[in-house]
């Protein structure tokens, strides 16, 4: 197994994260450990995640259904996150746009997968193989225990592969 990437962007910035690493660290990170965010699995190639949201008293709005902030907190950082350590070093990765078209009252325990495929991967290569941003949109759902959606998420990334630096003639 080939060792994680290094980080180049935030806090971590120049640290190897493997997928592990990343799930504990995202589980008692205040915004999730403090809303019942878990994340259940991160793949050991980065290309899906899945996370839970526990119905508590502290995580309800004000007619007792999931808070809605708690809802976009659970799928805000994964595709980035993702993406981050599928490009690798060579490239900025952030989020661009993100919207949510809330179906049903969040109740229970709400779960959210994440996949990037091959074929968007490759896209995303192709496409800034010249230095060109790219803006891929991405999406996903939360489903209750019914495995129906509760809410549908669209984030719109901004991906560009940084300039290669150059040797300087001496």
């Amino acid at each position: 197994m080939k060792p994680s990437p290094k980080l180049t962007q935030g806090l971590l910035a120049g640290k190897r994260m493997s997928p592990r690493t990343m799930r504990r660290i995202l589980n008692f990170w205040p915004p999730f450990f403090f809303a019942s965010i878990h994340c259940e699995e991160i793949a050991e190639d980065w290309c899906s995640a899945s996370v839970r949201m526990k119905m508590a008293w502290y995580n309800r709005n004000a007619v007792g259904t999931h808070f809605g902030g708690s809802m976009f907190a659970m799928t805000d950082p994964f595709f980035m996150l993702m993406l981050m350590q599928i490009m690798g070093p060579d490239y900025v990765v952030w989020d661009r746009h993100a919207s949510i078209d809330f179906r049903l009252p969040g109740r229970g325990t709400l779960r959210a997968r994440f996949v990037i495929d091959e074929a968007t991967v490759a896209t995303i290569r192709a496409a800034t193989a010249d230095g060109s941003k790219y803006e891929p949109v991405l999406h996903a759902d939360v489903v209750n225990e019914a495995g129906e959606v509760v809410l549908s998420v669209t984030k719109k990334l901004y991906i560009r592969r940084k300039p290669q630096k150059t040797g300087s003639a001496t």
